[in-house]
């Protein structure tokens, strides 16, 4: 097995979903044990749980944060800081829950810090569970921005080759078209083409989306896209980022599925989202884009349903997985 493999924080996620268990499937997958050392973070009985529904065997080194560089090439290590067993029901949205996620999460990006791994990948998490348990933020990323003390941010997310990412999020479409502005397209744009480089695409290719129906139409339907759009594709071309644009929403993925580019901005989020779902909700995964670190994730959510039948497909954690390995070391 080679050596010089980097070394990759797999966090166990929301301990009432199918984290711990998607997480074990992937402990014995030949493919991804090539690219990367896992190195599970989570307490011991959490991932026990998760070994014993996926119906798993697979050694695990408990170790110290401080020992990873001491450890076999083939050990798999845990790092467990000392979180004590909870009963913590599966499927149910809870506090305990969510401060747990919260502090293996944090205890994975801090590993990241120090240098002692390369990448951060987590299992699912509940955006509900986190709020119960102290979250400021409406989300994992901009928690773990605050961390890192990082402020320019955004969620990217990604369909096999394919790179997505939007310039407006979860907000209402009525207000859209007034939070558009040249430059919140260029950071978008800007975020796209740094994360596309730390996935090691080069050289990156990026379309970029219209806002309204045939793209305007010359100021038919809006001005927008001349307004707004165009002149911030010109000033990412004029900083050396390929971006071109902007392409009628209906047929932008259309001219990205057949490899015009491989990152495509959107100006909202169902936009970008419905599309990349449709081509494979079991295999998207969402990056963090922006930050000092890689840090990807499934792009769904803890499957509270299915939770402890050993039927959860673990592809997207896998497809995660290996983005942060490719990611891991990149000098973008």
């Amino acid at each position: 097995m080679p050596t010089q493999r980097p070394d990759v924080a797999w966090v166990l996620g929301d301990p009432a979903g199918i984290g711990a268990e998607i997480v074990a499937q992937s402990l014995v997958n030949p493919e991804l044990r090539a690219m990367c050392r896992p190195v599970i973070v989570g307490p011991g009985w959490l991932l026990e749980r998760g070994l014993r529904i996926a119906q798993v065997t697979q050694q695990i080194t408990p170790c110290r944060p401080e020992q990873l560089a001491q450890l076999p090439a083939d050990a798999i290590p845990l790092i467990d800081a000392g979180w004590p067993y909870q009963e913590i029901p599966l499927g149910k949205v809870s506090k305990a829950a969510g401060c747990l996620a919260m502090q293996m999460l944090q205890t994975g990006i801090t590993l990241a810090q120090k240098g002692l791994v390369a990448a951060v990948v987590y299992a699912p998490l509940n955006k509900e569970a986190l709020k119960q348990a102290g979250n400021p933020y409406g989300d994992e990323l901009r928690l773990i921005a605050s961390w890192l003390q990082e402020s320019e941010v955004g969620e990217v997310n990604v369909m096999d080759q394919l790179f997505t990412t939007r310039v407006t999020s979860h907000v209402p479409l009525r207000e859209v078209a007034a939070l558009l502005h040249p430059e919140r397209v260029l950071q978008a744009i800007r975020l796209l083409h740094q994360v596309l480089l730390q996935a090691r695409i080069t050289p990156p290719r990026i379309g970029v989306a219209a806002l309204n129906p045939h793209g305007g139409e010359h100021g038919l339907f809006g001005n927008e896209e001349s307004e707004i759009i165009a002149p911030a594709i010109e000033r990412a071309r004029e900083l050396g980022i390929d971006a071109q644009g902007p392409f009628p929403a209906d047929t932008i993925f259309v001219r990205a599925r057949r490899g015009d580019f491989q990152g495509v901005v959107t100006m909202y989020h169902d936009q970008g989202q419905i599309a990349i779902k449709l081509l494979g909700f079991e295999q998207g995964v969402t990056v963090s884009g922006g930050l000092s670190i890689p840090v990807t994730t499934p792009a769904h959510g803890t499957a509270f349903d299915i939770v402890g039948k050993g039927i959860a497909h673990p592809g997207a954690f896998q497809a995660a997985a290996r983005l942060a390995a490719r990611m891991a070391g990149s000098t973008a």
